[in-house]
């Protein structure tokens, strides 16, 4: 059976591909507004032409705090250089079914803020605090979301930083799984370890937060160790895209009938390991 399932994952790559998708492929995503993400990350990758997606939310004190987050000036300046802005609620609201009905309020007001300052309605999203629901695929889908991120759960223990690979045609579109999630004590070799385990034919996606995130630092990344990542990411010849880019090659209006199919295969299988 498990054979099984992992043929029809391959198969599954090939049926839906627009373009062939890159052997070692990278979908790169920032969260939370960090200011580093301006003066640290962006001229990294700008030197290094990576694409990216930084998902901006106005939480905790956004407003007032600019030593640790980002003003909406630098939010447009990411967007100048080329980089995709997505939409991670207003207030970093984990979206569950009880409060499903506040998320096109946190949507909108981030559209409103884009708009204001000359950038495009986002297509993606991220789920803050890695809750997610089904309730909220219509709500997504009227506001133009195309794509949204999730993190390593429940196939992995947040607290691990790991994920599964994305998976095109097993993987909702709106349910896209972080194969690593950066966490303090990661070094080079961690995240080299990370990313080689994404098989051919699949596609990691990696989280950040900030580089470094004063503010949550159980999630931060030295800026020295997250250079050392993007330049072997360079080096190896991997191809850095941002989540919108992913039109390139999958058609995101194509979903599975379940979307927790996957999760609950790779679970069990996970829990259930074959013995050789």
């Amino acid at each position: 059976m498990k054979q099984a399932f992992f043929l029809f994952a391959f198969a599954s790559t090939i049926i839906w591909a627009r373009e062939p998708v890159p052997e070692k492929l990278v979908v790169l995503t920032f969260d939370d507004s960090v200011k580093s993400h301006y003066t640290i990350a962006r001229p990294i990758l700008k030197e290094l032409d990576f694409g990216a997606t930084f998902f901006i939310t106005e939480g905790w004190d956004f407003a007032t705090n600019k030593e640790h987050y980002m003003s909406w000036e630098e939010i447009k300046g990411l967007h100048d250089a080329g980089f995709e802005i997505g939409n991670h609620t207003r207030d970093h609201m984990g979206v569950k079914p009880g409060n499903v009905n506040k998320l096109s309020e946190q949507l909108a007001a981030i559209e409103v803020q884009c708009a204001k300052h000359g950038i495009p309605k986002p297509v993606s999203f991220a789920w803050p605090g890695n809750a997610i629901t089904e309730k909220a695929f219509p709500i997504l889908a009227q506001h133009g979301i195309r794509w949204a991120r999730r993190g390593g759960s429940p196939e992995y223990p947040y607290k691990l930083g790991r994920g599964p690979a994305y998976e095109p045609g097993l993987d909702h579109p709106l349910f896209l799984p972080t194969a690593a999630d950066a966490r303090p004590f990661w070094n080079l070799d961690a995240f080299i370890e990370r990313v080689k385990a994404v098989p051919e034919g699949k596609i990691a996606i990696l989280q950040f937060h900030g580089v470094p995130d004063i503010a949550h630092p159980w999630v931060s990344s030295k800026a020295d160790k997250f250079e050392q990542y993007m330049r072997w990411l360079k080096t190896n010849g991997y191809t850095v895209i941002s989540v919108r880019d992913l039109d390139r090659y999958v058609d995101s209006s194509l979903v599975p009938d379940d979307p927790r199919a996957i999760m609950e295969a790779r679970t069990q299988a996970l829990s259930n390991p074959t013995t050789p």
